[in-house]
């Protein structure tokens, strides 16, 4: 042992002895660099004090050197900006919620929360930032049993605060990148089972004959409208603008909130169709009364048994449910509506920008995406002026 110490008297450049521990000297950026190792200045350990040496001036050269790869707790790893940070993804995922309380529509972010606290915190939460590799995420993607969408919903409030961690300089790689859903999702729950299943004329007559009163004019509007369930809970008569023949939607009910509507797309002027102007006249003596707008919600449907406006959709799936129950239609939710809406008039031949427009889309690919088994063919184009003139369909001939 002790001619071995006495071989590490003279050591090789940069690397000196300090005590009972090694030490590594260079330059980077200007700066000289002194770095201890925790080791015993053994001839076995001097030399490997070199070889870590010439590989840091190779980096140092090639300009790949990051201090914190080397030397983590060194302060210096701080000062050159390659401090490991020590913050977790829970801590990130925490700040993102608090920002964006005040900016974010409140269904929005109340979604961003729900995923945050019951989802990605449970699993990612106490996972430094720095750690989070691309095979956390795929693990996790693989062990749930839902469907693409939810998967990507909930992993949005994830991206987020990734892609601010990069801009930060917190992480250098995106853990994301390889990551392709479709490609970890089972194949048996990778799709959605919901449809969208329009009604037929057929339907539509029937279930316009069997309604009465005010959600006969409800669910009469709401097929020749296209409205979203919210955007008709929302709908205020100071929004219909008969002597123009439009209907102004602006803002829509979720979560018993009101608030603007999903998109800026959703901002929107719809046509006035023939049957949703009659529904709106004959729903005037219902709820356009000096006693409603003292009430101070102006709506223009509401629960007909509660005399009160709509505050969630389950509300109305379930008079639409006993209203399809009664007319003999297949069930399907109040939302097909809106499906009724938008395939009747692509497969009746109107443009299909101007359907795009009328549903607040802010491009075609989610109509064609969404309907394109009723769009004609596209030689044959619209006014607009409608091509047709949307009438009610005649009960006895539908």
């Amino acid at each position: 042992m002790g001619s071995e110490q006495q071989s590490t008297k003279s050591t090789p450049r940069g690397v000196n002895i300090r005590g009972k521990s090694l030490q590594v000297a260079f330059s980077f950026r200007g700066v000289e660099c002194r770095e201890t190792l925790k080791l015993d200045p053994t001839a076995a350990n001097i030399r490997y004090a070199e070889r870590l040496r010439a590989e840091i001036l190779n980096a140092i050269e090639r300009q790949t050197f990051r201090y914190s790869d080397y030397f983590p707790n060194s302060k210096r790893a701080a000062l050159f900006g390659h401090a490991v940070s020590s913050v977790t993804v829970g801590q990130l995922l925490d700040k993102l919620i608090a920002q964006t309380e005040k900016t974010l529509e409140f269904g929005t972010w109340n979604e961003y929360r729900k995923s945050v606290e019951f989802k990605l915190k449970p699993r990612f939460g106490a996972k430094r930032i720095t750690d989070l590799i691309g095979a956390d995420i795929r693990d996790w993607v693989v062990e749930r049993n839902v469907t693409v969408k939810t998967i990507s919903n909930d992993l949005i409030p994830l991206r987020h605060v990734v892609e601010q961690a990069l801009s930060d300089g917190l992480i250098e790689r995106n853990p994301f990148a390889g990551v392709i859903l479709k490609k970890l999702v089972n194949k048996e729950t990778a799709s959605t089972d919901y449809e969208v299943d329009p009604l037929n004329r057929r339907e539509i007559a029937a279930v316009v004959a069997t309604a009465e009163g005010q959600l006969r004019n409800q669910f009469q509007f709401a097929i020749y409208s296209g409205l979203r369930t919210g955007e008709l809970m929302a709908l205020r008569w100071e929004d219909i603008d008969f002597v123009n023949g439009v209907i102004k939607v602006r803002r829509a009910i979720s979560r018993k909130r009101e608030k603007g509507t999903k998109t800026n797309a959703g901002k929107r002027d719809v046509l006035m169709l023939p049957p949703a102007r009659a529904a709106l006249l004959e729903q005037k003596r219902f709820t356009l009364t000096d006693r409603e707008r003292f009430a101070g919600h102006g709506r223009v449907f509401i629960n007909p048994y509660t005399k009160a406006p709509w505050t969630l959709p389950d509300q109305i799936n379930q008079q639409w449910g006993t209203v399809l129950k009664r007319a003999g239609v297949r069930a399907r939710n109040a939302y097909q509506t809106r499906h009724t809406y938008a395939s009747m008039l692509l497969s009746a031949g109107e443009n299909i920008m101007w359907v795009s427009n009328q549903l607040g889309h802010v491009d075609t690919e989610m109509v064609i995406r969404t309907y394109g088994r009723w769009i004609p063919d596209p030689d044959k184009q619209g006014g607009y002026q409608p091509v047709n003139d949307w009438q009610l369909p005649d009960s006895k001939q539908a």
